[in-house]
């Protein structure tokens, strides 16, 4: 017979490598909508936001299918390791909690990108069906196994910032894999 108390508080593949799985879901509905979402809402954001930079827009309208596909899967080789260091250590690794961390943070954003667009934005319908309760849930279990660091306001700002530098090193792989160029002033 096994000890109830300790089976619940350990911290499983569902957890750990969950992130992954909850990852790839959400990214399935970004690859699926992404290039057409910027071909038909990029006018009237610009419209809309006239203090955001020209080349902002220029290069959120320049990311065509494949690139974005390319860099999804470059991406999808960071969550990976920081999922597998979480399965590695019980939960316990630095990289994955952080990875939690900036995933729910992702998702918080994606909410607040649709607020700004007023109306649906790519990754805006699995955010809370998806990123938000799967980050709770799996911040949830790592407390209940003793194994949850702390999270201060610093942490969280280190995780989106790690998190935009992965984003955008993904998309730096991705132009030179697929040879697309980035949009540049005119």
């Amino acid at each position: 017979m096994t000890n109830s108390s300790s089976d619940e508080q350990a911290v499983g593949g569902a957890v750990t490598l969950g992130l992954l799985a909850a990852w790839a879901l959400h990214d399935l509905e970004e690859l699926a909508t992404v290039p057409g979402w910027w071909r038909r809402n990029l006018p009237a954001l610009r419209e809309r936001y006239p203090a955001v930079p020209e080349a902002v827009w220029r290069r959120a309208g320049a990311v065509e299918g494949r690139e974005f596909a390319v860099a999804v899967g470059a991406m999808a080789a960071v969550v990976a390791s920081a999922a597998v260091a979480g399965r590695m250590t019980g939960g316990r690794s630095a990289a994955y909690q952080t990875a939690l961390d900036a995933f729910g943070l992702h998702g918080l954003v994606h909410l607040a990108q649709a607020g700004l667009a007023r109306g649906y934005t790519p990754g805006s319908a699995t955010s809370p069906l998806v990123v938000v309760p799967f980050t709770l849930w799996a911040r949830h279990r790592l407390r209940r196994a003793g194994v949850l660091r702390a999270t201060r306001p610093r942490d969280l700002a280190v995780g989106l910032g790690l998190a935009g530098a992965a984003t955008v090193g993904a998309h730096a792989v991705a132009r030179r894999l697929t040879g697309a160029t980035a949009a540049r002033p005119r």
